[in-house]
């Protein structure tokens, strides 16, 4: 298994620092108010403290301005270190008032003439990730967000490189994914024309033939928007990123950090609560899962080395972790119950368990037997006593999360990632520590055990105070569970005992062995 830390060339005496290369430097970053751009921010100015200002596009949500949102972004849990030791930097946040969705990405002329004065990166990290979106919708984000981004940037006077974040599942037709752009599913301007075109109704019904044999319409999207990039970012310095399933930090600023029900998320969180036992899958396929904090370290020193290596064209960089430090997802889904069994969540319904299934039919009675009864009967004595029902539609929707993975959980790819393994040897060794994007420095026992105590502590907002009552509970529904599964085996027994002739013979002839072996046994 080959490492970055097995050597490095490149170093002379003129070497840079990545951390100095953005001394002084302004940085432009969409998405920022996302999973991936909120480490990327916050991991900016912790480790780069001479960065000038870090420009932010943001829309007004929820009846909340961009200022409120910048305020509430910077009060969670993932600044605190920031908020604690170095609170100015934080002042070097600015919202720049836009949307992605919107011509010029909605940016005012004389915000979009400071941004080309004074911006010397651009991290594109803008996108829409959910699976099932509207296809209209993920082409105006993920496609003509990304174009006008481009055309933003070729105004940008001081431009040094431009990071676009992709996906490693935008070529997911193919078992081997080399760090290259392929030729797109379907011509880009066609699509974007037809989508246009076309009323909402009329481009649903098409999206299914334009998408083809792709799982759904972010991953062809996403393979558009790669096409675009190349063919309308002329001279500019572009580095493409494509993370595979980005899941919690692996390690800073806070281990275990995470801030979404999305992919594997939910579907953990829901097994932890005991509400959600099978799942469509082989359990012997790789799970190409990556830290975030991985990623965004590539993506800061992907920058640097842009701008160092200019004339080397669109570079682009698969961070997967597959190749250097693979873990299949049957011991993703083994270790994830181990350490939910440590650490359990509060007021969880049952035992954490179950299992990953490649078999559609055994997979098809137990979510029947172990989701959806279970299910109903809660709903129907939630209605007898007057609460509202619940589960059911719980049900629902994770199985809707549970399709949209099934096509991740049954298949299997080779990412290559041999830039990123160059990329990281030409590091000095305080950069590759600081800017630590090594795959396999990931111990996995370990980081799916802070994964687990990230979801507990962030997405389910529990005290680390209610560990030793959940313990307590767990400890008395593992009773149960085994209380429950010895009587499930005795009455199944019995009712087929009562209906066989076969097994009552064949039982009589165990018994009358047994009884020889013992009496043989008291003779001697």
């Amino acid at each position: 298994m080959a490492s970055c830390l097995g050597g490095h060339f490149g170093l002379s005496q003129d070497y840079i620092p990545v951390a100095d290369f953005y001394a002084d430097k302004s940085i432009f970053v969409t998405g920022g108010t996302g999973f991936m751009g909120k480490v990327l921010v916050e991991k900016l100015l912790r480790s780069c403290p001479k960065i000038k200002k870090i420009y932010l596009l943001m829309r007004p949500k929820r009846g909340q301005d961009v200022a409120s949102r910048l305020t509430e972004l910077t009060q969670s849990p993932l600044f605190e270190s920031l908020r604690k030791e170095r609170p100015q930097e934080l002042n070097k946040i600015v919202p720049i008032v836009g949307d992605i969705t919107e011509p010029e990405l909605g940016i005012s002329p004389a915000d979009q003439e400071m941004l080309c004065q004074k911006v010397s990166v651009v991290f594109h990290s803008a996108a829409t990730v959910k699976f099932d979106e509207k296809l209209k919708l993920s082409v105006t984000i993920n496609m003509l967000g990304t174009q006008q981004l481009v055309q933003l940037c070729h105004r940008m006077m001081g431009l040094e490189a431009l990071v676009h974040v992709s996906t490693a599942y935008c070529n997911c037709e193919r078992e081997r994914v080399e760090e290259t752009v392929y030729s797109p599913p379907a011509h880009p301007e066609h699509v974007v024309t037809l989508v246009q075109t076309l009323n909402d109704d009329l481009v649903d019904r098409i999206t299914p033939d334009l998408v083809g044999d792709r799982p759904n319409t972010y991953t062809f999207t996403k393979a558009l928007a790669e096409d675009m990039l190349i063919k309308e970012c002329g001279n500019l310095p572009v580095a493409i990123v494509r993370p595979s399933i980005v899941l919690s930090s692996v390690r800073e600023p806070v281990k275990g950090w995470v801030d979404n029900w999305n992919g594997p998320n939910g579907i953990i969180a829901a097994v932890g609560k005991g509400v959600f036992r099978t799942m469509l899958g082989n359990g012997t396929r790789v799970a190409d899962l990556v830290p975030v904090d991985t990623v965004i370290n590539l993506m800061i020193v992907c920058a640097w080395r842009t701008h160092l290596r200019r004339g080397d064209g669109v570079i682009v960089y698969n961070c997967c972790t597959g190749q250097q430090n693979p873990i299949t997802w049957q011991r993703f889904v083994k270790t994830s119950f181990k350490y939910m069994r440590k650490h359990p969540f509060s007021e969880v319904v049952w035992y954490p368990g179950g299992d990953i299934t490649s078999s559609r039919l055994k997979h098809g009675v137990l979510s029947l037997l172990q989701h959806r009864l279970p299910a109903v009967i809660i709903d129907l004595v939630a209605r007898i006593t007057g609460s509202k029902p619940l589960m059911v539609r719980v049900q629902n929707k994770l199985e809707k999360a549970s399709a949209c993975l099934e096509y991740f959980t049954t298949r299997q790819w080779a990412f290559a990632d041999n830039n990123v393994q160059e990329l990281c040897r030409s590091l000095s060794p305080e950069d590759r520590d600081t800017f630590d994007f090594d795959v396999t420095n990931i111990n996995w026992d370990g980081y799916i055990e802070s994964y687990v105590l990230g979801i507990r502590r962030f997405l389910f907002k529990e005290s680390p105070n209610t560990l030793p009552k959940s313990r307590t509970i767990m400890r008395r529904l593992h009773i149960v569970h085994i209380i429950s599964q010895v009587l499930a085996v005795f009455f199944l027994w019995r009712f087929l005992f009562l209906r066989s002739t076969t097994l009552r013979q064949f039982w009589r002839y165990i018994i009358d062995i047994l009884t020889r072996a013992a009496r043989m046994l008291a003779i001697a």
